[in-house]
């Protein structure tokens, strides 16, 4: 399918950026439902987030709210970035900053700041697929490095090879797959597993009893700092830990390039309004899993790693034909985001850097062939990435990913409403949030290792925990709110912008915005 969909809404040639790269900015609310949500609900998703409460911490949790609340946040905002982008022919989001702005340093810092938080996402795709490989038995022996590594060699090679063909409409496609087969495995799962251990009632009560026992067996590691208290529910202490992962995730997610490539690939306005308002079925598809991870504990499963749960549960619950279906479904849902991560890493490589700094009289065809280069010199490090280095590094560095692409925001979201703060003021909080949030996370340890341990700290004198994100975004806005006034005061130049109001509600059919492309004509 990957292969076929360079064949699909073809036009005349996949040699510029808007095709490869956004697929002729012309997907409609069905295929765009797929695509976004196949981009947001990644194959890391549907391990991790069982895998958090099956460990015992209903902090996990976190993800239901956040994926609920994010929604909202789209149906406000990125309809005037998707008309602004299209007025003006932007890309990527960095495009846009520029555009705003007129200052390429900071279009630079947010090109630079997507590629960073992109790449490790990536990564975090290929240990979705180990935990599954794992499971099944390959992976397992690890004297034998071509045994263990070569099916993530062999799937991320199709992988390379057929973005590279088609560009998004693979991804596009081959998300129609990836979602049937999702929600047939979760909805076969939460209606029959239960069924088999006395329903959701016995569950909690078997998960409550586990989670009695192990805090009881434990009181003196937990009293020492040296354990964590399991619990259905989050103590009070992690209230606040629980509400800023859910806030500081959702006004993160769409700050991720590969989140915005999926929008601006859209018809029309509209088409991003509906699928804000039909996306919250993926969450309750989420919450639905995350309780897989309660019933594996009832189900007795037992594993070293929590990140197996669920695969192991499928193992253990299910025939080996359904087993396998679910561990396809999985592995397809590492394929499809990482295919438009890379896309959209590429592009701001192309757009941002080459471009801009490199080639500023690149044309069209010599941008889209970088970007498919580009395209598979991502893939090939993120498979790098996690073969070289511990699989709880590459989580730990996808975390503080989200504390890095969060200090974007100001100059993405806020510019799409005023020019008011200072092109210098908004770098200088960039810069600010970006060290102070590195810094904080670099400082958190964990059991396996020193540093970058986890996403939250401690407030200053309280034994409350925070996500660090959002402590750090406070910092960005507070520095580019206060500097603004300052900077304008000396009179330094603040550049020009080069949009105009209409440009933000402008639509299909309006001056300026290209008809949807014609896949017979061209």
């Amino acid at each position: 399918m990957g292969f076929a969909a360079s064949r699909w809404r073809r036009a005349a040639s996949l040699d510029n950026l808007d095709e490869w790269g956004l697929g002729g900015r012309g997907f409609g609310t069905f295929i765009a439902w797929f695509l976004i949500g196949g981009d947001i609900y990644t194959a890391y998703t549907f391990i991790a987030v069982p895998a958090t409460l099956y460990a015992g911490s209903a902090v996990g949790f976190f993800a239901v709210p956040y994926t609920i609340v994010v929604y909202p946040l789209i149906f406000l905002f990125l309809p005037r970035l998707w008309s602004v982008s299209h007025r003006h022919g932007y890309v990527t989001p960095a495009d846009f900053v520029e555009g705003r702005y007129d200052s390429r340093p900071l279009a630079l810092a947010v090109a630079l700041t997507g590629l960073l938080a992109t790449m490790p996402y990536i990564a975090l795709q290929l240990v979705g697929m180990q935990v599954v490989l794992e499971v099944i038995g390959i992976g397992t022996d690890s004297s034998n490095w071509f045994v263990k590594d070569l099916p993530l060699f062999l799937a991320f090679a199709v992988l390379a090879a057929y973005t590279y063909s088609s560009g998004l409409r693979a991804p596009a496609l081959i998300a129609f797959v990836k979602d049937t087969l999702i929600y047939v495995v979760i909805i076969v799962a939460v209606i029959y597993l239960p069924s088999q251990f006395g329903g959701w009632g016995a569950i909690f009560d078997t998960v409550e009893s586990s989670f009695a026992s192990f805090n009881a067996d434990n009181a003196d590691a937990i009293a020492a700092g040296q354990a964590t208290p399991r619990a259905i529910m989050p103590a009070e202490a992690a209230h606040w830990a629980y509400g800023s992962l859910a806030l500081g995730s959702a006004l993160a997610l769409f700050m991720y390039p590969h989140s915005v490539t999926g929008v601006l690939s859209t018809r029309n306005r509209s088409v991003i309004r509906r699928n804000a308002a039909l996306l919250p079925a993926y969450s309750f598809l989420l919450g639905l899993l995350a309780l897989l991870g309660f019933v594996a504990i009832a189900a007795g499963v037992k594993v070293a790693n929590p990140q197996q749960s669920v695969p192991q549960l499928f193992e253990n619950e299910f025939p080996a034909w359904f087993a396998g279906v679910a561990f396809a479904a999985i592995v397809i849902g590492a394929l499809v985001p990482a295919a438009i991560m890379s896309i959209a890493a590429a592009n701001l490589w192309t757009r941002n850097i080459y471009r801009a700094y490199l080639r500023p009289d690149a044309t069209h065809a010599e941008q889209a062939r970088q970007a498919k280069l580009v395209s598979l010199l991502v893939k090939f490090g993120a498979l790098v990435f996690v073969l070289a280095l511990s699989k709880d590094f590459a989580i730990n560095l996808q975390l503080l990913g989200g504390v890095w692409i969060l200090q974007t925001l100001p100059a993405i979201v806020i510019g799409l409403y005023t020019r008011w703060l200072h092109r210098w003021a908004v770098f200088a909080g960039w810069a600010v949030g970006m060290a102070w949030g590195t810094w904080l996370a670099y400082g958190v340890a964990s059991p396996v290792q020193a540093h970058f341990g986890g996403p939250l700290v401690n407030l200053p004198g309280t034994e409350t925990k925070v996500y660090i994100a959002m402590l750090a975004l406070a910092l960005n806005l507070l520095v580019a709110v206060v500097l603004t006034p300052v900077l304008r005061a000396a009179g330094v130049d603040d550049g020009t912008d080069h949009t105009s109001p209409d440009d933000y509600t402008a639509d299909l059919g309006d001056e300026g915005v290209v008809e949807e492309l014609d896949p017979a004509a061209g």
